[in-house]
């Protein structure tokens, strides 16, 4: 990577932080559906833990392409980060149980990490495409 494009690379990735609600895209057959969700930060590792029975658990089994979109905010515009990727379910137990313990809410939902109801996804970043508020240019890089 030229360092024009380390330099876009740092500046977007200075905009995640250990967590944020970010918009996340998954497909159910030819109709894309739309949620927030938290996303984690982790390990410079993008993570959603999620329940195990939700409608974006079947949809990344049939089909592991998402994108995910995260408003800034800027003084009096918004601008946004667009990641396009693949979503993977993670089944480790030292990675669902080192994730479990970096998820302040996880408690709210689940027992302990091996709860069956508990799925932990990593989504695995191949695109970005970033806006800077105030700024009507996009600029896009591959991970």
């Amino acid at each position: 990577m030229n360092s024009s494009k380390d330099d876009l690379k740092n500046k977007v990735w200075a905009h995640f932080k250990n967590m944020q609600n970010v918009f996340l895209a998954t497909g159910d057959a030819d109709q894309p559906k739309v949620r927030p969700v938290t996303m984690l930060y982790y390990n410079d590792r993008f993570w959603v833990g999620t329940g195990t029975e939700d409608a974006k658990i079947r949809q990344i089994e049939q089909n592991r392409k998402i994108e995910f979109c995260l408003l800034i905010k800027g003084e009096n515009t918004t601008g946004y980060i667009r990641g396009t990727g693949r979503a993977v379910i993670i089944e480790d137990a030292a990675t669902r149980k080192l994730l479990a313990d970096a998820m302040p809410y996880f408690k709210d939902f689940w027992k302990d990490p091996a709860d069956p109801r508990f799925t932990l996804l990593e989504v695995i970043i191949e695109q970005l495409e970033y806006m800077e508020p105030g700024k009507i240019a996009v600029e896009r890089f591959s991970i």
